[in-house]
């Protein structure tokens, strides 16, 4: 066992656009999606320890408290299983996305877990396969392991991922509601629709936001039924200067809004925090490259 601390973000996921393609005969269903990630999460510490512990810290720490077993810890389980290791490890987990708010920081969390435990575990490449385990936690967990741009199909597993995105900034805005994934799906009827992928390598960020545009989030009107604020914060996302697209991500309720520069999502920030204090802002960027957060 390594005799140091590791730590890493857990990034926030967005759902660039999000296509519902069917219902499947298991209930789940058949997603299309444009997956990206941004430099704002949570953030994960394990070290050694003659048992598994886990503490949650930070400013969403109190939403999880009703938890009895934590997806880190089923991660953390799985992946000392599988690689025939007792699973012993102290974790900490500093919570600062909101929970059930699309934005997969449950999942990103236990995606950081597996990778940052098989350093801790010295499990060799091979002796757990992170990617079956990943699979088997939930839907959003292998394109959080990968946390690189990806295109996903079924219910998350079939990762395709995308050479280039342009550099964006990004303003993600939660109106204060937790909007938990199953029930908006158990809500959702339609309209369903094909897939909708397209080449995005070469685009600039107006290029991008422009055929993002064409696209959407087939989740959002659910959403908005379901979360009456959405709405607002949609529009008061897409009137800030500079804003090139505002949209739900994932199940909501958080949204966001892309900018050509970090600079304009600051600004941004600053005037919707003076018009609407209540809200939860967090001025970012496009994460493009592991080493931004990997200790």
């Amino acid at each position: 066992m390594a005799g140091s601390a590791l730590s890493a973000l857990a990034p926030a996921k967005l759902n660039l656009y999000l296509h519902v393609l069917a219902r499947r005969p298991d209930g789940y269903h058949e997603l299309d999606s444009l997956v990206a990630f941004a430099a704002e999460g949570d953030r994960l510490t394990v070290e050694p320890a003659d048992r598994l512990d886990l503490r949650v810290t930070g400013p969403f720490a109190a939403a999880l408290e009703a938890e009895t077993d934590n997806l880190v810890l089923r991660a953390a389980r799985r992946l000392a299983d599988a690689g025939g290791v007792k699973p012993a490890a102290r974790l900490t987990l500093h919570k600062a996305l909101p929970v059930a708010a699309g934005l997969g920081g449950g999942s990103s969390d236990a995606a950081a877990a597996l990778k940052l435990l098989a350093r801790l575990w010295n499990l060799p490449a091979g002796q757990a396969d992170l990617a079956a385990i990943a699979a088997g936690l939930g839907a959003d967990v292998p394109v959080c392991l990968a946390a690189r741009p990806a295109f996903l199909r079924g219910v998350g597993e079939r990762l395709s991922p995308v050479e280039r995105l342009p550099a964006l900034g990004i303003l993600l805005a939660h109106p204060g509601r937790a909007l938990p994934t199953a029930q908006v799906f158990a809500a959702f009827r339609g309209p369903y629709r094909a897939a909708d992928r397209f080449a995005c390598d070469r685009l600039s960020a107006p290029a991008l936001a422009t055929v993002l545009s064409q696209r959407g989030n087939d989740l959002e009107a659910t959403a908005r039924a379901l979360c009456p604020p959405i709405a607002r914060l949609l529009a008061d996302l897409a009137a800030l200067p500079g804003a090139l697209l505002a949209r739900m991500s994932g199940s909501g309720a958080c949204c966001f809004a892309l900018f050509e520069a970090p600079g304009a999502a600051v600004g941004g920030a600053e005037l919707l925090a003076r018009a609407r204090p209540e809200l939860w802002l967090a001025a970012t960027h496009l994460l493009d490259d592991q080493r931004e957060f990997a200790d």
